[in-house]
């Protein structure tokens, strides 16, 4: 591998001859590498403060050049079981991912244990490296939540190691609201019937008349959203409508996504009765797009959406949604990965699903 220019880092060969003298590169040489400064490092793994994009991609080529594994407390704790929970999702933001969180601490905290919270912003090779660091400081469990997006072609092949490696360790990986990693990974899987909810909701909305259902989905490789795509198709399927392409949008999970995308779709004329938003949050932005365009919810335009957040209830009307049991979710997680503790080794995996309901409210009307 070709060794990166170093000007104004204060790195030159050292950083080469440091590399070649340890099998196992520290934070500073990762620091060094990607020309920042420890902390930098330490703030892209922990995904808790504010880092540029520039300085958060540098850090993330360099852990993956040096194949770098942060270490330093794990040769400190020798053995050592810490009694850590460590929680990894996309974005603190998101209502769900908040519920799910406060469900794992509270468990965590009835038994005498810490939390910890580190985001990805949705990037698998960040998510990989905070995994590796739980792993080398010997969290007691890992927890990933939301769906996956596997860009990288060895992305699923690094995450069967890190949980072998963890179960190894008496450890446990913990995958909440996606899917398994395979039988033979020693891993407790966490689901909700994902796709069975979004099967419900499209019936109810047939079922009141509509056949035109404008369907705002999440990114297209993303598991959550292909799993509720296909919950919808095949109730149109099982209804017998024509699924029409031209009736899918693919966006982001925010309100934002929901609001733009309604909003160019009305602009171009309405084509349809009914939007299934994806997240009760892309719905929101359904809501406002509608108003905008001078149509009221229910009477011009069906909404619905997804998760049951406390914003359903807020939404004026309030919004029809399919209930996840997001907190119960997070608690179970928590509650699996600390009873595996006790059956360590012989302890060989879990798999839970959680039913979901539609909660029917005011924002769908009636056709004919």
């Amino acid at each position: 591998m070709a060794r990166r220019s170093t000007a104004g880092t204060g790195a030159d060969d050292r950083t080469v001859s440091r590399r070649k003298s340890s099998t196992s590169p520290t934070l500073a040489d990762v620091a060094a590498h990607a020309g920042v400064s420890p902390a930098t490092v330490s703030r892209v793994l922990a995904g808790n403060y504010p880092v540029s994009r520039s300085a958060n991609q540098r850090v993330m080529r360099s852990i993956r050049e040096l194949n770098y594994s942060a270490n330093t407390h794990a040769r400190a704790l020798a053995g050592v079981q810490s009694k850590t929970i460590a929680f990894i999702l996309a974005d603190v933001r998101g209502q769900s991912f908040a519920d799910a969180a406060h469900g794992v601490e509270q468990e965590a905290s009835r038994r005498g244990w810490l939390s910890l919270i580190g985001t990805t912003q949705g990037d698998p090779v960040r998510e990989l490296a905070l995994v590796q660091l739980m792993r080398e400081q010997r969290a007691g469990a890992v927890i990933l939540i939301g769906g996956v997006t596997a860009e990288a072609a060895d992305y699923r092949t690094k995450m069967k190691d890190l949980a072998r490696s963890l179960h190894s360790a008496g450890s446990l990986l913990v995958l909440c609201g996606r899917p398994p990693l395979g039988e033979d990974v020693p891993t407790a899987v966490i689901e909700y019937d994902n796709e069975q909810g979004a099967y419900a909701m499209t019936s109810h909305l047939l079922s009141q008349g509509h056949r035109r259902i404008l369907f705002l989905a999440g990114p297209e490789r993303q598991s959550t959203s292909i799993q509720r795509l296909s919950g919808h198709r095949r109730a149109l399927l099982d209804f017998g409508v024509p699924d029409a392409a031209g009736l899918v949008e693919h966006g982001v999970f925010t309100r934002a996504s929901g609001y733009q995308l309604t909003k160019a779709r009305l602009t171009a004329g309405q084509d349809f009765t009914a939007v299934f938003a994806a997240t009760d949050v892309v719905a929101a932005g359904v809501y406002a797009a509608a108003a905008e365009c001078d149509l009221s919810v229910p009477g011009d335009l069906s909404v619905v959406g997804y998760d049951d957040v406390e914003l359903a209830q807020d939404l004026r009307p309030r919004l029809t949604s399919v209930h996840v049991p997001y907190e119960e979710l997070g608690r179970t997680a928590a509650k699996i990965a600390l009873d595996s503790q006790h059956q360590q080794p012989d302890w060989t995996g879990d798999h839970r699903l959680f039913r979901t309901h539609v909660v029917v409210r005011d924002s769908v009307s009636r056709l004919g």
